[in-house]
């Protein structure tokens, strides 16, 4: 069985959803309405289910529509990168590298291995996606980008994890807080303190909750937020303690936080490389996938 369609046609219904309907897209691609027509309906065909609900006033996206778009913008985008790769000479050819990584880790470690990779391939592209765990290793499933940074725990059967790096849990506070004189601490040193928790359904929450419980370990959150960042305020601002991953935290010397490791048990997440198995990769993020998990084994 033969896939039938061009890249025009991947274009033309890309131009459709973007624009809000066929008028202003047929003008855009420069074709008339009927043969816009006709191209979206060969995808569709190609496809084997609608598209687009069209109405009199405004097209929308069907389900599989919104399950198609980002992989379509994906291929258009490999497929420029690709012709844009071709007109470079020798080994210094362009190209684009679409990835998926947990905030922390693209804030903290992963721009210095990629300063690295551009001093070797100078038009080499990234396109990284900074999002949540869950978020991440949904946008590798669905071939959105060509693999993902982020934490042990997805149960996809289709997904690989190769670990990278050992990110602790550690204690962040004031450095006026009488905790900040301790070199370590144990869990039951947090007992009756204000602490900061991120959400519930944070990946790094799941794990640190999962691993007090199997310690036997009771801490009593008072308050909740979504992002990190937003937890290290409210440290700064002497309204409570948190328990961060260590990649979290202020790297150079802080004038208000410290952070300190905690013991008794040690709890860590796991970040590592996740791919569709089986999947092939574009020879740049082959490329840069090998260094990226060679600059960690040799570190460690």
């Amino acid at each position: 069985m033969s896939i039938n369609f061009e890249a025009l046609d991947l274009r033309a219904f890309v131009a459709v959803v973007d624009l809000e309907g066929f008028h202003r897209a047929a003008e855009v691609l420069n074709l008339s309405q009927p043969a816009l027509s006709r191209r979206i309906q060969r995808l569709e065909a190609a496809v084997g289910a609608a598209l687009l609900e069209r109405t009199t006033r405004r097209v929308a996206l069907t389900t599989v529509g919104r399950e198609f778009l980002p992989l379509v913008r994906r291929m258009l985008d490999e497929f420029d990168s690709s012709l844009f790769a071709m007109r470079e000479l020798g080994q210094q050819r362009g190209g684009q590298i679409t990835l998926a990584c947990v905030p922390t880790a693209a804030f903290y470690f992963l721009p210095s291995v990629i300063a690295r990779f551009k001093e070797q391939y100078p038009n080499i592209r990234f396109r990284i996606l900074d999002l949540s765990a869950n978020e991440g290793l949904e946008s590798v499933a669905r071939g959105e980008v060509e693999f993902g940074i982020n934490l042990l725990g997805g149960s996809d059967p289709d997904l690989s994890f190769e670990p990278l790096l050992e990110d602790p849990f550690v204690l962040a506070c004031r450095r006026d807080h009488p905790l900040a004189e301790r070199a370590s601490l144990t869990w039951s040193d947090l007992e009756g303190q204000p602490l900061v928790a991120v959400s519930r359904t944070s990946g790094n929450r799941i794990m640190l909750d999962a691993a007090l419980v199997r310690a036997g370990v009771h801490l009593s959150w008072s308050y909740e937020v979504t992002h990190l960042s937003t937890s290290l305020g409210l440290v700064e601002a002497g309204l409570g303690i948190s328990v961060l991953p260590r990649l979290a935290t202020p790297q150079d010397e802080h004038p208000i936080i410290v952070t300190r490791p905690i013991g008794s048990p040690e709890v860590s997440r796991t970040i590592g490389v996740v791919r569709r198995r089986g999947g092939r990769l574009a020879p740049a993020a082959e490329r840069f996938l090998a260094m990226l998990l060679g600059t960690w084994k040799n570190a460690s």
